[in-house]
C-alpha cells in the first residue's frame, strides 16, 4: 500500500484551516495531521488572506525549524507577497478560489515531490524575480528598485519628505508596529544605521 503523505495545515483563521483540512481530510494520497503531531510533516499548506508580516514570520520559522517543504494557499496575492515566498522558500502558490480538494491534492503530491507549483500568470512575475537576483549577485553594488519592495520605498519617500511613523501609518493605512518593522528590516538588510542614513543611501543610488 502506497504510503500517505503527512500535511500540517497551518492558519490563523480557523475557518480557513478546517475548510482546507475538510478538503483533503477524506483523500487517501494525504494524511492530515494533528498540531502535536506537525513534526511529522513532510509537506506544510499555509493558508492565509495575504502574504502579511505575520505569515511571512511562519514561513520562515517553517524553513528554518524543519525540512518540511511549504505551500501557501492564498487569498490575495501580488508581486511583494511573491518576492516573500520566494524569499522563504515556499515551493507552492495557490490561490484560494482555485483550492479544490483535486488542486489542493496535487499540489500536496507535487510538493512532496521536490516539484514547484505556480499559477500561470506569475510564472512571467517570477522569472524577472529570478533575472534580478541573479543580476544583483553578479554585480551586487548596481542596486535597482528591485532591491526594494513597493512598501518599503514608498516608507522611504514618505520618510524623505518628512513624515514621523504615526503619519506613514494613517497615510499608508499601517499599524506604527508594522511601520516600524519593515524600516528596521531595511536597516538590516542594507547595513545602514539609521532612518536618515536610509534615505540618503537610496536617494544616492536612485532607489526613491
Amino acid at each position: 500500500m502506497k504510503t500517505r503523505i503527512p500535511v500540517a495545515v497551518y492558519a490563523e483563521d480557523p475557518v480557513l484551516r478546517t475548510g482546507v483540512v475538510h478538503q483533503l481530510r477524506p483523500r487517501p494520497e494525504v494524511e492530515v495531521l494533528t498540531a502535536q503531531d506537525q513534526a511529522r510533516a513532510t509537506v506544510a499548506l499555509v493558508v492565509v488572506d495575504e502574504v502579511d508580516d505575520a505569515a511571512a514570520r511562519l514561513l520562515r520559522r517553517l524553513r528554518r525549524s524543519s525540512a518540511t517543504r511549504t505551500g501557501v494557499v492564498v487569498g490575495r496575492f501580488d508581486h511583494d507577497a511573491l518576492q516573500v515566498t520566494v524569499d522563504c522558500g515556499v515551493s507552492a502558490v495557490v490561490r484560494r478560489a482555485e483550492a479544490d480538494q483535486d488542486r489542493l491534492v496535487n499540489t500536496v503530491v507535487a510538493v512532496d515531490r521536490g516539484e514547484a507549483v505556480l499559477p500561470g500568470d506569475l510564472l512571467g512575475v517570477l522569472l524577472d524575480h529570478v533575472g534580478r537576483l541573479q543580476r544583483s549577485v553578479l554585480d551586487p553594488n548596481a542596486l535597482t528598485m528591485s532591491t526594494l519592495t513597493t512598501r518599503e520605498a514608498d516608507m522611504l519617500r514618505l520618510i524623505s519628505e518628512g513624515f514621523d511613523t504615526a503619519e506613514i501609518a494613517t497615510k499608508m493605512s499601517f499599524s506604527e508596529r508594522t511601520v516600524k518593522n519593515v524600516l528596521h528590516e531595511v536597516s538590516t538588510r542594507l547595513n545602514l544605521r539609521n532612518r536618515a542614513h536610509a534615505v540618503g543611501f537610496v536617494m544616492r543610488h536612485g532607489l526613491i
